[in-house]
């Protein structure tokens, strides 16, 4: 008897741009263009984002009106549908939920797994919490657990404990020194190429 299937996604680089980079971009910033593409310590990367914001004076609200202007990458929302219609989906990301809210409605609303930030009264982004050590890894151990069969996609240092923890993990357009570091995770560059990965491998129809 076949396994239930369920397919985990990262967010920022799979579905949606690159928030951060977004917000460099607009603020003209070139510290925070530097996302877990180029650095694999997340926590490390997060206290120097926050760092350059309280050096700028940037608040929650700057960040959130770039993200209101952002919308899912090219083809995404028409991938996610076809998976959600054959299997359950899960979004990891190591994001925050007061970033990655807006751009969920516009994905339709699929279950997500992330951070929080603490805010003060005027903006002020004080820290971010994150959830757990690692959790995506842990999301798909658990998920495994509850046997599901488990698949994975997703673009940074920051996924490969999970693409390597699944079933089934796969890269989606990573920059190109990550296939030559993690070699066992086989590079789609497409949807369409990451769907048909995901129907071979979960048996999907």
């Amino acid at each position: 008897m076949q396994k239930p299937v369920i397919a985990c996604l990262d967010l920022e680089g799979v579905l949606v741009p690159e928030i951060w980079i977004n917000v460099a971009l607009k603020t003209g910033i070139e510290e925070l263009k530097i996302t877990t593409r180029e650095m694999p310590d997340y926590d490390k990367l997060m206290k120097q984002r926050l760092a350059i914001l309280d050096r700028h004076n940037l608040k929650i609200a700057d960040i959130q009106g770039v993200i209101d202007n952002m919308g899912p990458l090219d083809g995404a929302t028409n991938f996610i549908a076809w998976l959600r219609e054959r299997c359950q989906v899960i979004i990891l990301s190591d994001t925050f939920y007061q970033f990655a809210l807006p751009l969920m409605r516009q994905l339709g609303y699929p279950t997500l797994f992330c951070n929080q930030l603490e805010i003060d009264s005027t903006g002020k982004i004080l820290s971010h919490q994150m959830r757990m050590p690692n959790q995506k890894k842990h999301s798909v151990a658990s998920f495994k657990s509850l046997n599901f069969f488990t698949m994975a996609a997703g673009d940074a240092y920051n996924d490969t404990a999970m693409l390597g923890e699944a079933d089934a993990g796969f890269f989606f357009r990573p920059p190109d020194h990550l296939p030559k570091e993690f070699p066992q995770f086989p590079v789609t560059q497409t949807y369409g190429e990451l769907q048909e990965r995901f129907a071979k491998a979960g048996n999907l129809r």
